[in-house]
């Protein structure tokens, strides 16, 4: 009567080998795709006390989108756009409660990087801001 129960053990494996590339895959293509992801093989599939099953996420503290790859590990990947290509006179400002990232000014981070008269803006092939 076991080997039922192993055909279906070794059908579930390939299953979430199969079900594994595909998040792979889907959490590599995840929008702005500089996102950096991560994967650790073997890590539990629990955080900050809660257990989760196959093909389940969560949101970490540090802004990672977690996802349950069990057996075989978790794939986290940033949710955070870094934007790249602004003026010297902003700078990226990183909110960790809302894992947001805005361009602010570095002479006054109240206020958000615009393009004003005496700064140029962009370069070649770079879309203005709204």
């Amino acid at each position: 009567s076991s080997t039922p129960t192993m055909a279906r053990q070794a059908q579930k494996m390939g299953c979430a080998w199969g079900r594994l590339c595909l998040l792979l895959s889907l959490l590599l293509q995840l929008p702005g795709s500089q996102a950096k992801c991560y994967f650790q093989a073997k890590a539990p599939c629990e955080y900050e006390g809660k257990q989760f099953s196959l093909g389940e996420s969560w949101l970490s503290t540090n802004c990672l989108l977690c996802t349950c790859l069990h057996p075989i590990g978790v794939g986290c990947c940033e949710t955070t756009q870094h934007p790249i290509d602004f003026p010297d006179w902003c700078e990226a400002h990183y909110d960790s409660q809302t894992c947001q990232i805005s361009v602010v000014q570095k002479a006054n981070p109240s206020l958000p990087c615009v393009k004003s008269v005496e700064h140029e803006w962009g370069s070649a092939g770079t879309p203005e801001p709204l």
